[in-house]
C-alpha cells in the first residue's frame, strides 16, 4: 500500500490531474492550482503595471478566465505557459481600459537569476557592495529598464519570458504561438538593443563585465 501511494502521489498532484479533477467538479483541485501559481502570476502582472492596487484584481480575473476556459487546456504545454498567456492578455486589457501602457519594472529586472547557455546574463552585474557600486548597479538597472520599455512588444515579451520568467525556448514558442527560430531571433535582437543602451555604463566600470 505504501509503495502504491508513493507511486500515485506525483500523478495526483500534477497540473493536468488537477485540471481533470476540476473539470470533473472538484473545486478544491482548482484552488490548489490557484495557490500554486498565484504569487507567480501576481509577480508577472507586477512587471506590467505600476499600480500595485491593480495586481490582485487582475490576478483574480486571470484565474476566473482560466477557469472558464479550462476545458480548452489539453496538457500539450505546461499549465503555467497556458496560464501565462491568459494573464498577459488580461493585464493588457486592463491597461487598455485604463488607458495605461505595460511597463516592466526595475525591481523585476533586477530579480532575474536565469542563465542562458549561449550568453552571459545581461541583467546581472557582479560587484562588491560599496556605495559606488550600488549606485552603478542602480544606474545600469535603470538603463535596462529604459531599454526594455523601448523594445517592440514582441521582443520585450520574448526576452521577459526567457530572462525573467526562465522559460525554455520551447515554452516561449508555445506561449507566444510562434516558431522556436522566431523566439531565438527576438531574444537575440532584444539583447542586442539592451546591450547598446547599457554597454556605455559598463565601460565606465573598469574591470567589470556582464
Amino acid at each position: 500500500m505504501t509503495s502504491s501511494q508513493t507511486e500515485q502521489a506525483p500523478e495526483t498532484n500534477s497540473d493536468l490531474q488537477l485540471v481533470e479533477r476540476t473539470l470533473a467538479g472538484d473545486q478544491r483541485a482548482y484552488e490548489m492550482l490557484v495557490v500554486k501559481y498565484q504569487r507567480r502570476i501576481e509577480r508577472l502582472i507586477g512587471r506590467m503595471v505600476r499600480d500595485v492596487d491593480l495586481i490582485p484584481d487582475i490576478a483574480q480575473e486571470t484565474f476566473l478566465r482560466a477557469y472558464r476556459a479550462l476545458h480548452q487546456f489539453r496538457g500539450d504545454a505546461q499549465f503555467y505557459t497556458w496560464l501565462y498567456r491568459i494573464a498577459v492578455n488580461t493585464a493588457k486589457k486592463a491597461l487598455v481600459d485604463l488607458k495605461r501602457n505595460p511597463i516592466i519594472t526595475e525591481t523585476a529586472l533586477r530579480s532575474n537569476d536565469d542563465d542562458d547557455e549561449t550568453s552571459g546574463n545581461p541583467f546581472e552585474l557582479t560587484t562588491d557592495e560599496t556605495p559606488e557600486t550600488v549606485l552603478a548597479a542602480q544606474e545600469i538597472a535603470a538603463a535596462v529598464n529604459a531599454a526594455m520599455e523601448a523594445l517592440p512588444e514582441d521582443l520585450r515579451q520574448a526576452v521577459t519570458l526567457r530572462e525573467i520568467e526562465g522559460l525554455s525556448y520551447e515554452e516561449i514558442a508555445e506561449a507566444m504561438n510562434c516558431p522556436i527560430g522566431t523566439v531565438r531571433s527576438r531574444i537575440f535582437r532584444a539583447r542586442e538593443a539592451i546591450s547598446v543602451r547599457v554597454r556605455p555604463l559598463l565601460e565606465k566600470q573598469s574591470g567589470k563585465r556582464w
